[in-house]
């Protein structure tokens, strides 16, 4: 595989670029731009260290002890122990793709030159992405305020020597050994160092990344599995209308009544009820360009909170060596970050409400002469059909009701009251995570219930786009003849829906 290229030279990273380095895609190395304004910065900090001047966390303690003045010779110290006090996140380890994202996301803020780091920390961050050597760090712990300390102490941790990582062949090992199998020697921090490794935005971020990508999956494949299941149902296109749309003056909305009426171009089973008594269907049916068309404008929403991290510098103090000085603020609270993070576990959890009850109707079986066989088989009775499919389907869609609760609004003062309004943007950025692996399984039960539902209107066929889209379900999970668990048929559809497969 032939590799991308990341050159951190102090502007913004793409979204790509994040996501490319997180999954391997992309080598990163560090610039001439970028070692320049670290070497810059870097002699600005030793400067103010030589003169013992008051400046927060580099000659004076942390958090509520930022009053305790340094003395020169414990200066090293004091960076070191910083990481490891820090270190204490707890839950099972975050997933490979998120580290190695917010490896990339602190060394190109760190290269961005008003942290005060040597280049060679930013040298190793980029040789462990390199070599594929990722810190171990726990999942739990960053309350998303004075950057996601107790996430990037276990990140920092390896850097030192110290701590947990994964080899590249999955193998654990102590932070020793796995930067002596990058070909990295332990760094030996220098003034303000540890806390510019320490604080900032970059789980909160790197999550925000990943998990916007998987969101847009989501709603590519959620739109198909929507059109599918209004076929399949026999419902009625007049709704998507374009007219209608250009009143509501929505452009998402619009955008997603017009990717229906292209999904279902040429189909005969719409074709078939012509002209029929029926004058509205259901919301879950006839508002689906309004629905999702929120959700979209949702994520859009929640990209414009994520974006500006990727090209931030989020540390504290900050230096500008052009001036001389160095700033203390507060660019590492995760706020900018909460916010758009509550939000999209909200409108993805709206996206698999919507979705299960579609997958309800698709199996109601209410006897009409529009519905389909209860439960989507053609012998209900001795056999269940599809029935407990969508019995997990509102089982997820109940769960995320309680993971969509803002993690925003539970604030609570830390560090003695220094720290005293807390963003909870890391747990908002887990949880949605969570969320967004439980909305793909309920959109996969209504890619199958729908396909299902394609098999029992045969002979019509429907147009040519969503047959294809069928094909593909069908290429994961075969049609159901007879009663068989169907668990591993919605975990393969899921894993699709995240790779892009539905709606691509």
């Amino acid at each position: 595989m032939t590799l991308g290229a990341i050159v951190l030279d102090g502007g913004p990273l793409g979204r790509r670029e994040v996501e490319d380095a997180a999954l391997g895609r992309a080598a990163v190395t560090l610039g001439d731009g970028g070692r320049r304004r670290l070497d810059e910065a870097a002699a600005l900090i030793a400067r103010v260290a030589d003169a013992g001047e008051p400046v927060y966390g580099v000659t004076t303690g942390f958090g509520s002890l930022e009053s305790v003045r340094i003395p020169d010779a414990g200066l090293s110290d004091l960076q070191r122990n910083i990481v490891r006090s820090h270190a204490v996140g707890v839950g099972d380890p975050l997933p490979v793709p998120v580290v190695r994202a917010m490896i990339v996301l602190l060394a190109a803020s760190l290269a961005r030159g008003h942290s005060g780091v040597r280049a060679e920390v930013v040298e190793a961050l980029v040789a462990l992405l390199d070599r594929g050597v990722t810190p171990l760090v726990p999942s739990r712990g960053s309350v998303g305020a004075s950057g996601d300390l107790a996430p990037l102490a276990h990140l920092a941790q390896v850097l030192i020597g110290e701590g947990r990582a994964l080899l590249p062949d999955g193998a654990e090992a102590d932070g020793a050994s796995a930067l002596a199998a990058a070909g990295v020697a332990p760094i030996v921090l220098g003034p303000k160092e540890g806390l510019a490794l320490l604080n900032g935005t970059h789980l909160m971020a790197a999550v925000g990344v990943l998990a916007l990508g998987e969101a847009e999956r989501l709603l590519a494949a959620a739109q198909v599995a929507a059109a599918m299941s209004l076929d399949a149902l026999l419902g009625s296109l007049a709704p998507f209308d374009a007219r209608l749309h250009e009143l509501r003056r929505r452009p998402e909305q619009a955008a997603v009544a017009a990717r229906v009426r292209e999904l279902v171009t040429g189909s005969e089973m719409l074709q078939s009820h012509a002209g029929c008594h029926r004058v509205q269907d259901a919301y879950t049916l006839r508002c689906i360009p309004q629905v999702l068309g929120a959700v979209g404008e949702a994520l859009d929403y929640c990209w414009r909170g994520i974006e500006p991290e990727l090209g931030a510098v989020t540390d504290n103090p900050l230096l500008f060596p052009a001036d001389g000085d160095v700033v203390s603020g507060g660019n590492f609270h995760g706020q900018p970050l909460s916010l758009p993070l509550d939000v999209l576990a909200i409108a993805v959890q709206e996206l698999a409400a919507f979705s299960e009850r579609r997958t309800y109707r698709l199996m109601d079986g209410r006897g009409d002469e529009f519905s389909l066989p209860p439960f989507l088989i053609a012998e209900p009775g001795t056999e269940s059909g599809l029935m407990i499919a969508q019995y997990t389907a509102a089982s997820l869609v109940a769960e995320m009701g309680v993971l969509a609760h803002p993690a925003g609004v539970g604030s609570l003062p830390t560090s003695a009251g220094q720290e005293d309004f807390n963003s909870m943007g890391a747990t908002a950025g887990l949880k949605a995570l969570q969320v967004l692996d439980l909305a793909r399984h309920v959109v996969a039960i209504e890619l199958l219930a729908a396909a299902q539902g394609f098999e029992l209107r045969r002979p019509l066929r429907s147009g040519p786009l969503l047959e294809a889209e069928h094909a593909k379900v069908r290429s994961i999970s075969p049609a159901v003849t007879g009663d068989r668990s169907l668990a591993p048929d919605i975990a393969a559809l899921a894993r699709a829906i995240d790779d892009g497969v539905f709606g691509g």
